[in-house]
């Protein structure tokens, strides 16, 4: 048995789903692609994959497996780089996934740039606030704006990412300025649905942290659409500043409450763990803490 052929092969189809495409990405026939996985399951004495009509997907002991030959085979195109020296020419594909508002804001133009640099890699950006498991998406590289919990990954910080709490001049006019945290619990407030801490305001100053329940108007998983919201008057939002600042500069947004601050944000370029990091992540995570941080 080609054992190499076997897990290039396993591992596509659990990328893909199927026999069939995994087959057209690597150039195989469909019957190609079922001999190197029966192969490896009669091999290995497991069932690696659940078989239906309409998809394939990983048994437990299959997905264990998964991610066990991701890391194996990104070990060898590791080596393959180094042996024939790719750092000076990075080529391949490039797999990254971002937050959807800093990736219109901020990442598009920078990665206008990193492709002039780098003319030979083809890069696939996939803009999404929701959370992804970089592993099972085939993912090369994930940015997120977070306060990181422990994982297993590989996270490196880009750049802090600040927060204001703001609202519209004539939201303050109607409705009065909040001169406390739990002076929030009175107003109109517009609330990101993907906060680790809920629809929970945390904001810290000297006299100590402040948790808010806040009475939420508005709650989405877009900060561009909470901060057109609060520049239409609609109620206070929790932005970054990378997101509320053209309309603080021209104040169609004031800030509140600046004695005290939301938890420290910041972003993160994430990877799976590697003893060898693929060259065009590298330079990609360079890029980008030499653009941003």
């Amino acid at each position: 048995m080609d054992k190499l052929a076997s897990l290039r092969a396993f591992t596509k189809v659990v990328e893909l789903g199927s026999f069939s495409e995994a087959g057209r990405a690597l150039r195989l026939s469909r019957s190609a692609i079922s001999k190197y996985i029966n192969d490896l399951e009669n091999e290995l004495g497991v069932q690696l994959l659940n078989r239906t009509t309409r998809q394939v997907s990983p048994t437990e002991n299959g997905q264990v497996y998964f991610e066990r030959a991701i890391g194996v085979l990104s070990e060898l195109d590791a080596a393959d780089q180094a042996v024939t020296h790719l750092q000076a020419t990075p080529r391949g594909l490039l797999r990254v996934n971002a937050p959807m508002s800093f990736g219109t804001l901020q990442l598009g133009p920078a990665i206008a740039e990193f492709m002039e640099r780098y003319p030979e890699l083809r890069i696939q950006l996939v803009l999404s606030d929701a959370q992804v498991d970089p592993i099972q998406e085939g993912l090369d590289v994930t940015l997120r704006i977070a306060d990181l919990e422990s994982s297993s990954l590989i996270a490196r910080k880009i750049m802090p990412v600040d927060r204001v709490v703001c609202a519209s001049p004539d939201y303050f006019a109607r409705h009065g300025t909040p001169k406390h945290p739990s002076d929030l619990r009175d107003h109109n407030c517009l609330t990101y649905g993907f906060l680790s801490t809920g629809n929970q305001w945390k904001l810290t100053g000297h006299d100590g942290d402040h948790w808010i329940q806040p009475r939420w108007t508005l709650c989405v998983n877009n900060a561009e659409v909470l901060r057109d919201a609060a520049i239409n008057g609609r109620g206070i939002a929790v932005l970054p500043v990378f997101i509320a600042s053209d309309a603080l500069r021209d104040e169609r947004l004031q800030t509140c409450l600046a004695d005290y601050h939301p938890p420290e944000l910041a972003l993160y370029a994430i990877y799976p763990p590697t003893q060898h990091l693929a060259v065009k992540v590298r330079l990609f995570i360079d890029f980008l803490v030499e653009r941003f941080g």
